[in-house]
Order: C-alpha cells, then structure tokens, then sequence
C-alpha cells in the first residue's frame, strides 16, 4: 500500500499554471465580447416587438422609423451605422433589414468582428 502512495502525484504547478492562463483568455474574450451580443439581443427583442405589433405597424413609415428610433434610445442601444437598420414596405409587408458589424479590440493590435445579420418580415394591416 505504501508504494502507490509514492507514485501518486497531482497536478503540478505548471499544468495548475497553464489552466489558469488558458481559463483567463477566455474569460477575457467572454468579457469583452459580452457587450456586442447583449445589444444585438435588444435590438432583437425591439424590432421583434414592432414587427408583431399591429398597432406599430398601421402607423405610416416614418412614424414606425421614429419609434423604432425612440425605442433603441430608452434601451440605451445605438447603433454603429447609420444604415444598419433598413425599414422599408413594399406591397403591404414591411421589411425590417438589420445589418451591422462591430469591432472589439481585444488584446495589442488584435481586433474581434462580431457581424450581425437579420431580417424581420410583417403583414401591414
């Protein structure tokens, strides 16, 4: 019984090391990146929203693009292009085009592209 008692090792310090190292990239990227997708998530959930309320949606064009506007503002959500967010009607649907990139420097000289890309389809009553 002694003898494997002598050959029982744990981890080392090193391999205790490299865990740790390995774990805080990730935690770093995690981090950093977390903004991005939390915003894109609010903006989801706004134009999900609009696209399903049909009193939204009876309102004329620019009325819709104002309150979609009004919307991102009270959820603090602005985003990076002007023209990430396209809404325009044709034959009674209204198409919501959502298409914007967002760079996240995350260590030195190295930069992450979070690339978001959606479409929202309603019926105007």
């Amino acid at each position: 019984m002694s003898k494997m008692r002598d050959r029982q090792t744990g981890a080392s310090l090193l391999s205790i090391m490299i865990i740790l190292i390995i774990g805080g990239v990730f935690f770093s990227v995690g981090f950093k990146l977390y903004p991005a997708y939390f915003d894109y998530k609010l903006v989801d959930s706004v134009l999900t929203d609009v696209s399903t309320d049909q009193g939204e949606l009876s309102k004329p064009l620019i009325r819709l693009r104002q309150d979609v506007q009004k919307k991102f503002r009270i959820n603090q959500v602005k985003l990076p292009e002007k023209d990430s967010l396209v809404i325009r009607q044709e034959r009674g649907i209204v198409y919501f085009d959502l298409d914007y990139e967002v760079r996240v420097p995350m260590f030195f000289n190295v930069d992450a592209v979070v690339s978001f890309n959606k479409q929202y389809e309603a019926v105007k009553p």
